[in-house]
C-alpha cells in the first residue's frame, strides 16, 4: 500500500516539475524536478547534486559531498591532487537546461575535463564526463562519488557467480565481515589499474577489499524502512569497478570508477553514468532501467 500511495504521489508531484536546471546566485543551480529539488554546484563548487529531497515522501538524499561529484582522479601510479572537487571550475547552462562543469588543465593536470548533468526523468540524472589530455594518461581514472543520507544504511552491488551452485549472479551486500571498503572490478585486468599504487597515495591512502567481479556496473544505495532507493549505473566499457564502504558505515556513500584506460593527446574519451531513484524496485525493474540507459549510452 506505501509503494502505491507513494508511486501515485509520484506522479502527480512529476507533473508540476520540469526537467531542467536553473541558474541561482553564487555560480550554483537549482532544480525542482516534481520528484527531487536541490541543488547543483553549490557555492560555486563542483560537488555534484547537494541539499536533494524526494519531493513525494519528504526524505533528504544527500550528504556531505553530493551525489554524482567527482572526486579522485588517476593515471598510472599517479594522483592528481585531493580530488576534483577542490580544483577551480566553472559551469554554464546550456539552452536545454543542462549544466556543464568545466575545469582547465594546469601545471600538475596535464588535461581539461568536462561534466554535463542532465535531467532523463524526474528521478533520472545522467552524467557524461569528458576528457582532453595533453599527454599520454595511462590508467585514467575518475572516480565518480556519492554520499546519501544515514538512512541509506543497505549497499549492494550486480557480482558474478556467487548464488549457489549455479554461479548465478546477484546483488551481494557490503556485509562488514569482508572488509571496510570494498572495491568489486569489471574483470582482471581492472585489477591491474586498481593495484598499480594509485590507492597507496596520501592523502587518505585505500586499502580495498576486492570483491566478486562485476556482473554488471550496477549499485544499489537502499533505505531499508521507506524501499526508497538509489540506482548507480555505467556501461561496462565505461566503468571498471564500483565500490562501496560496508553497509552501515558513516560515509553511506558510493563510486564508480571511470574509464581506466589510456587516453593519448588529441584524443576526447568520454564516459556516461546515471543515477535513478526509485521505490522498492524489484530486482527486474533494476534491470529494466539498466537497459533503457544501455539503449542510451550507446
Amino acid at each position: 500500500m506505501l509503494r502505491i500511495v507513494v508511486m501515485a504521489a509520484l506522479a502527480s508531484s512529476a507533473a508540476a516539475g520540469e526537467l531542467k536546471f536553473r541558474a541561482a546566485e553564487g555560480g550554483e543551480f537549482s532544480f525542482d524536478t516534481g520528484v527531487l529539488s536541490g541543488k547543483l554546484h553549490a557555492g560555486g563548487k563542483s560537488l555534484g547534486l547537494s541539499s536533494v529531497v524526494h519531493a513525494p515522501t519528504g526524505a533528504a538524499l544527500s550528504r556531505g559531498m553530493g551525489l554524482f561529484s567527482h572526486y579522485r582522479v588517476f593515471a598510472a601510479n599517479r594522483r592528481y591532487g585531493g580530488g576534483a572537487w577542490d580544483w577551480p571550475s566553472e559551469a554554464t547552462l546550456r539552452p536545454d537546461g543542462a549544466v556543464e562543469v568545466r575545469w582547465r588543465g594546469a601545471d600538475d593536470r596535464p588535461f581539461e575535463m568536462w561534466a554535463v548533468y542532465r535531467w532523463a526523468g524526474p528521478a533520472t540524472l545522467d552524467v557524461e564526463t569528458r576528457v582532453q589530455p595533453r599527454e599520454e594518461l595511462k590508467g585514467f581514472e575518475s572516480f565518480l562519488a556519492s554520499y546519501f543520507a544515514p538512512q541509506f544504511s543497505d549497499s549492494l552491488v550486480y557480482a558474478q557467480g556467487v548464488s549457489g551452485a549455479e554461479g548465478r549472479p546477484v546483488f551481494l551486500a557490503a556485509d562488514k565481515s569482508h572488509g571496510v571498503w570494498q572495491m568489486f572490478p569489471r574483470d582482471r585486468e581492472a585489477l591491474t589499474v586498481i593495484h598499480d599504487g594509485r590507492w597507496k597515495i596520501p592523502p587518505s591512502p585505500v586499502d580495498w577489499a576486492i570483491r566478486p567481479l562485476l556482473a554488471q556496473p550496477i549499485g544499489l544505495r537502499r533505505d531499508p524502512a521507506s524501499g526508497l532507493t538509489a540506482v548507480l549505473m555505467a556501461s561496462p566499457v565505461d566503468c571498471f569497478a564500483v565500490s562501496t564502504p560496508f553497509q552501515g558505515e558513516g560515509h553511506y556513500s558510493m563510486y564508480l570508477s571511470l574509464f581506466g584506460r589510456t587516453l593519448r593527446p588529441g584524443q576526447t574519451a568520454r564516459a556516461r553514468a546515471r543515477l535513478v531513484i526509485a521505490v522498492s524496485p524489484s530486482e527486474e525493474e533494476v534491470f529494466s532501467l539498466y537497459r533503457a540507459f544501455l539503449k542510451t549510452a550507446r
